[in-house]
């Protein structure tokens, strides 16, 4: 192994450690005591996305960990006009936001109610951009133009176009074969002015020539975006991929990842894993664009001035709390300045570029002097470059943005699986969100005799 080889696989390692450090150091989330009287308030001057979570799956993917309930549709009709009203709420306690992003679950389950949640949000902030997901059930022509002057980029989650990986995963049945689904996605096109197909890579199991036929495949429908993403285990997915997909020695993570690079380097890189054929301001990644965002919905995040925000995840607490005009928020966590800049230098790496004037000015910062350790050592390993005031990610750096986007995204899923726990929440004061040595996910329940 040459000296370059080894470097990098001690820097990923060193990455990997480093996130989960910051995860086990800074999740400390606070279980707000009295959380009617948290608001939620803009800061003079910030720009804000709104979020809005939609938590209803007609059926479960094994390896997708977000907060989800099985649809129905007169609980669902109810969700939304409570969606509806946490809106106004958010209206009235001065916020503007000129993007949205509607997230699940699956966005168009009810699209009655999803149009009727789409139009009062553009007429209470005036948006001008609306991205949502949807899966391929749900990408008739008919059904999407409803949403025309709506919708501006819509993500289809196919995941892979092999009829055995769709079979061993439940979505043959569900969303037909490779073939039905190719041709729904070719139907959709054109609808709205940006369609993003999604896969995934390095599950288990998974062939290079299965790579390149999804590749091959998703080029030749010719969507605006393609987007692939690791698999991203966690202790809420790995069993269930494992009894599904089975259980792989081999990580081809950055093998194929090298594969996806070369074969999509005729398209613009919008981030570390996301492809378009031209650039464009709607985002794959909404957080690296906005780093303060407000979420609403049952289990929604908001990022609020190095806050994370949590909304009630029951949706029956998230149903009283929003009819009696109350704040959805339950619990709370704060994150250090360090960290702060450390997360908005990775979303900004991952991204793609950072303008270091913009930065230093939008943070009250100097990146060179508050984050030295962590520039130096990027630099160090070859994961960036710099010149005329632009800090941009080689290829190698691209992929350790990839690799600790990943281990971040697995750290919110350890937040979602704690918050499952009813009981558990109801009691506590303080919950620590950590992993042992296995990488198994601990809470540590600090109970109403502690002080908070």
């Amino acid at each position: 192994m040459g000296l370059k080889n080894v470097v990098e696989k001690l820097a990923l390692s060193y990455a990997h450690r480093s996130i989960d450090k910051s995860l086990y150091n800074e999740f400390n989330i606070k279980i707000l005591q009295n959380p009617d009287t948290y608001i939620k308030k803009p800061k003079p001057g910030k720009s804000y996305m709104l979020y809005a979570h939609v938590p209803f799956c007609h059926t479960f993917c094994p390896y997708c960990s977000f907060h989800k309930y099985h649809y129905e549709q007169e609980v669902a009709k109810l969700y939304f006009e409570n969606l509806r009203t946490e809106l106004r709420q958010m209206k009235e306690h001065g916020f503007e936001f000129g993007s949205m992003y509607v997230g699940g679950g699956t966005t168009l389950i009810n699209e009655a109610e999803l149009e009727k949640t789409l139009i009062l949000a553009k007429d209470l902030f005036g948006i001008t951009e609306i991205s949502a997901e949807t899966d391929p059930n749900h990408i008739q022509p008919e059904s999407l133009r409803r949403f025309d002057g709506l919708i501006n980029r819509l993500s289809v989650g196919v995941q892979s176009f092999d009829d055995e990986i769709l079979k061993k995963v439940g979505r043959y049945e569900k969303f037909g074969s490779s073939a039905d689904v190719q041709k729904k996605l070719k139907n959709a096109m054109g609808v709205f002015p940006m369609l993003s197909l999604d896969l995934i890579f390095n599950l288990p199991n998974q062939t290079q020539a299965q790579l390149l036929n999804d590749i091959k495949i998703a080029k030749s429908i010719a969507p605006e975006q393609i987007t692939l993403y690791p698999l991203m285990k966690s202790n809420m997915t790995r069993d269930a991929i494992a009894k599904t997909l089975g259980v792989s020695n081999v990580d081809n993570e950055r093998k194929f990842y090298e594969i996806i690079c070369e074969n999509f380097s005729d398209y613009y890189q919008s981030n570390a894993w996301a492809f378009a054929k031209q650039k464009s301001n709607l985002k794959d990644e909404y957080v690296g664009s906005n780093s303060e965002y407000v979420g609403i919905g049952s289990g929604a995040f908001s990022f609020l001035d190095g806050e994370l925000v949590i909304n009630a995840f029951n949706l029956l607490d998230y149903a009283r709390k929003i009819k009696s005009g109350k704040s959805a928020v339950i619990a709370k966590c704060s994150f250090t300045r360090k960290e702060m800049l450390r997360y908005k230098l990775l979303i900004k790496l991952f991204d793609g570029c950072i303008d270091v004037s913009a930065y230093n000015s939008q943070n009250k910062a100097n990146i060179h002097k508050d984050l030295a350790f962590e520039m130096s050592m990027l630099k160090l390993v070859g994961a960036i470059k710099e010149s005329d005031g632009l800090i941009k990610p080689t290829d190698f750096g691209r992929y350790i943005c990839l690799t600790l986007m990943r281990d971040f995204y697995a750290g919110m899923d350890r937040v979602r699986a704690i918050f499952k726990d009813d009981a558990k929440i109801k009691s506590s004061k303080m919950l620590r969100i950590m992993s042992d040595e296995h990488d198994t996910i601990k809470a540590e329940a600090i109970l109403s005799n502690t002080a908070s």
